[in-house]
């Protein structure tokens, strides 16, 4: 018996990457599942993993950018199972960018899944989860919600914005004294397609950014998921995930601002 065991659990963007590696996770621990994601043949081999540990499991195609379609999804997974008790707002895209080369339409684009679909999730959730008596809302940030780096501000802002509104979201839920334990998520460099399957403005090279990426990141996701449900279960404020989370939380925290120039620097030295 684990933490998780026979709860009913949500998990957006399950077709790859941290929401795979959750998905299969909670199955190990004994949890029921609603996958979703845009991608359905990564969804799909989800599914088949979910179902090899013997999970109860329903799968979904969904776009968390789509507030009306993530609303109907929440009655019907509620309706499914009866009940939700934890929800993973993990679906995530990323762009590479300039302010002065991205459109507007870029940004928006990164700001509605990133963002907004951590917000519509939330809500269309939060009235299912306090009525469980029992309920968790995990939202993934990023290490990149924590400080920012050039050519990505559209991402920064998408990630700041998802744990100033969890961290708000945290504290409402203990003044109401409401059934629901909320906890924000910062991953570092997780071995994830995330790159792969950005995109960036023209004039940069999709597989050197990829390659670049790669080499960054440390922790398999496997371990991101581990390290998610153990503060989870702790009811965890916040989650850093892998050594450089831990390093350039703590940089931010003694340099304040000043932290901006050396990582100006160490970019331009990269090339990015």
């Amino acid at each position: 018996m684990t933490h998780v065991t026979g709860k009913v659990a949500v998990v957006t963007g399950a077709a790859s990457g941290i929401g795979r590696a959750l998905a299969v996770e909670l199955a190990r621990r004994g949890a029921r599942l609603a996958i979703s994601d845009v991608e359905l043949a990564g969804l799909a081999e989800t599914e088949a993993l979910v179902r090899a540990e013997g999970a109860q499991v329903r799968c979904d195609a969904l776009d968390v950018s789509q507030r009306e379609l993530v609303l109907a999804y929440a009655d019907t997974v509620v309706e499914h199972f009866g009940t939700v008790n934890l929800v993973f707002n993990n679906a995530g895209i990323a762009f590479t960018g300039t302010v002065e080369k991205m459109s507007f339409k870029d940004i928006d684009r990164v700001m509605d899944v990133d963002f907004w679909g951590v917000v519509n999730g939330t809500k269309a959730f939060l009235p299912h989860l306090i009525a469980s008596g029992d309920g968790h809302v995990v939202n993934i940030s990023s290490i990149f919600g924590l400080f920012s780096v050039p050519s990505q501000s559209a991402y920064n802002a998408a990630k700041f914005a998802v744990r100033g509104f969890t961290e708000s979201l945290r504290q409402e839920m203990l003044n109401g004294g409401l059934p629901v334990k909320v906890t924000c998520v910062h991953p570092g460099g997780i071995k994830t397609n995330i790159a792969r399957n950005g995109e960036q403005v023209e004039g940069l090279d999709h597989d050197d950014l990829a390659s670049s990426f790669d080499k960054l990141a440390r922790t398999s996701p496997q371990k991101a998921a581990e390290v998610i449900l153990a503060g989870v279960e702790k009811n965890r404020a916040r989650v850093l995930i892998g050594a450089d989370a831990w390093v350039l939380d703590k940089l931010v925290r003694l340099t304040g601002s000043g932290y901006q120039r050396l990582v100006a620097a160490a970019s331009r030295r990269s090339g990015l």
